[in-house]
């Protein structure tokens, strides 16, 4: 007969490949830090102030004296290496178009750049890539936002790595005025008339939601197979791009949020396959208001040859009038408005295309 040591041993040779199969539902997600509880109580007595406050109008006539305007959102773990050009993409504009908030890493010591951004960064916390004190950074620049100014209308969440690819007036415009900007929505004629009357009828919200991934189920399952039930099952699960442009209203949205946010802030115990920030905007206003949304984002990515989720960087030799020209292109609108991931020393060139190409006014005119 066998020892009483080797049936031991063998016994546990065989559990082996059931103890790799139940760890993920047992042991603690390895590296994943959760957001503290002093954090998670400050965000939300700032959200339910800002759903409280007073809310903005729904439509503005762009000929009124309240006019809507757009918060530029920046979301940073680095010095903000295109301040010269955003400072001159907004430096022409009328002060009463705008608003920019910055939430930048505090455990990073970052240079608050002189100009439009001096004075716009807004009390912050830590983050991490990939988790969800990403999505707890954006709502909070949202609340922010809508308690600054009732007159923000689209929210717009950009990275230290965007660019703009046109002029404000021709980003502007299309987002209030033009009635063929957004080729997903057919125009009617009373949407024409109004339009005339510079009044966009009703505003939707440019982000991407994506219902077919190849490893959806994945990105689905990454914190347990059952994990997301009952509030989000699996055919309800969508992805999309952290860049987006929302409405006030969807901005509320976001902000009155409580079940899916207490899924979507749980650990992963698939790193590889955990983007809570892809996930958390698009399902839920997926869930929310589908007809809403347009299901496409207006900052242009290119994801060829992307290493460990980063998409791919472009490098000063490649910076070209031809390659904005391309990064415009777009099926679903009549141009994309920002584009990302460019590198720090894409600055120098940058510039030297911005007055005639990249946000002057002659490739707007040829447009309107």
């Amino acid at each position: 007969m066998f020892s009483t040591p080797f049936v031991l041993s063998f016994a546990l040779f065989l559990s082996l490949p059931l103890l790799f199969l139940l760890a993920p539902h047992f042991l603690p997600p390895n590296n994943q830090i959760p957001i503290p509880a002093a954090d998670e109580i400050d965000d939300q007595a700032l959200f339910a102030r800002a759903v409280r406050s007073k809310s903005s109008f729904t439509h503005f006539s762009l000929d009124s004296k309240t006019k809507p305007k757009i918060a530029f959102l920046f979301l940073t773990n680095t010095d903000i290496h295109f301040a010269p050009l955003w400072q001159r993409f907004f430096s022409k504009t009328a002060p009463n178009l705008f608003n920019i908030y910055v939430h930048a890493d505090p455990s990073i010591n970052i240079t608050i750049p002189p100009g439009v951004f001096r004075d716009r960064f807004i009390a912050s916390k830590r983050t991490y890539r990939a988790s969800p004190t990403l999505i707890s950074a954006t709502r909070r620049m949202l609340a922010t936002a809508i308690l600054d100014d009732p007159a923000n209308t689209f929210f717009a969440v950009l990275s230290q790595h965007c660019v703009p690819l046109h002029s404000f007036r021709y980003v502007y415009r299309s987002l209030f005025a033009s009635p063929t900007f957004d080729k997903s929505r057919l125009p009617t004629d009373s949407d024409a008339q109004l339009t005339r009357m510079g009044v966009n009828v009703r505003y939707r919200s440019f982000i991407e939601i994506l219902s077919k991934s190849n490893n959806l189920w994945k990105r689905y399952a990454a914190r347990g197979r059952f994990t997301m039930m009952p509030e989000v099952p699996f055919d309800k699960f969508r992805v999309g791009s952290q860049f987006f442009m929302l409405t006030r209203h969807h901005a509320l949205v976001v902000l009155k949020d409580r079940q899916l946010w207490k899924k979507f802030k749980l650990p992963c115990y698939r790193e590889d396959e955990c983007y809570p920030e892809e996930h958390y905007f698009p399902t839920l206003l997926s869930m929310a208001d589908p007809d809403g949304c347009t299901h496409y984002t207006l900052t242009r990515v290119n994801w060829t040859g992307t290493k460990n989720g980063h998409p791919y960087t472009y490098r000063p030799g490649e910076v070209s009038a031809k390659l904005i020209y391309q990064l415009r292109q777009s099926n679903y609108s009549d141009s994309y408005l920002f584009a990302r991931k460019f590198s720090p020393d894409c600055l120098k060139p940058l510039l030297g295309l911005s007055e005639k190409i990249l946000i002057g006014k002659v490739f707007l005119e040829r447009r309107k």
